[in-house]
């Protein structure tokens, strides 16, 4: 077995793992934003916080290790880097939570309008929940924040990740606005995977269509030299008599 072998069989196992580690901490990350729990129930989130990260920091360690040419791999991830090791960063680690969506995914095979729309809804209601709940954490107790409420930051964050952008309230502070940042290009990412989606699908049926077209021609071409193969031998049977 090879080291790419390898690490492509650390990559599936660890999937369903982390997706599963990846919605604890979600549900952790949003009690400790929303309820901002104090005594036991703050060191039970906190608790399952670390440990979350203790396996993301795991499955990235092991996959450098893994990795065929990992000088090439560490510069190809340095995201995930900066999601282990930058505290300023650290709602970034809400995107291992795309494993969730790789997870419905599979159970719509090969579908690829299927694969569009559970795409479309899961990366959008995901980008919108985990952008509001980041930006309503760092922005509500700034001077002079427009977003105090979380409700107001979902609203943010649906005319943020829509390129909208009224205007009425934007984030104050550095990590609000970082990310406002990832959330625009976030958005523009998603609605560009969706239209190259939809155009491969476009141009894959067409091609589907004239294949069938070629198909269907190449028969009744062959038909018909069977055909004339048989008239053919019918006259020389008829000459010969």
């Amino acid at each position: 077995m090879t080291t790419q072998d390898r690490l492509d069989r650390w990559e599936h196992r660890a999937e369903w793992p982390l997706a599963a580690v990846a919605a604890v901490f979600l549900a952790a990350y949003s009690v400790e934003v929303l309820a901002q729990p104090h005594g036991l129930v703050a060191r039970l989130v906190t608790l399952a916080t670390l440990l979350a990260w203790a396996v993301f920091t795991a499955d990235y360690a092991a996959r450098l290790y893994l990795a065929p040419d990992r000088k090439q791999w560490f510069f190809r991830h340095l995201v995930d880097l900066a999601i282990v090791l930058l505290p300023l960063l650290r709602p970034l680690r809400l995107l291992r939570l795309v494993v969730l969506v790789g997870a419905l995914q599979k159970a719509l095979g090969s579908a690829i309008r299927g694969k569009v729309i559970i795409y479309t809804i899961s990366g959008a209601v995901l980008l919108v929940y985990v952008g509001a709940l980041a930006v309503y954490e760092a922005e509500r107790s700034a001077p002079d924040a427009h977003i105090t409420s979380f409700g107001l930051a979902v609203w943010w964050a649906m005319t943020t990740i829509t390129t909208v952008g009224y205007g009425d309230m934007y984030p104050v502070t550095t990590t609000g606005r970082v990310m406002a940042s990832l959330m625009m290009i976030g958005g523009i990412s998603l609605v560009g995977s969706i239209t190259a989606t939809i155009a491969s699908w476009i141009v894959q049926t067409v091609s589907d269509d004239d294949q069938k077209q070629d198909a269907v021609t190449a028969a009744h071409i062959e038909d018909l030299r069977g055909e004339i193969a048989q008239l053919r031998d019918l006259l020389r049977d008829r000459v010969a008599d």
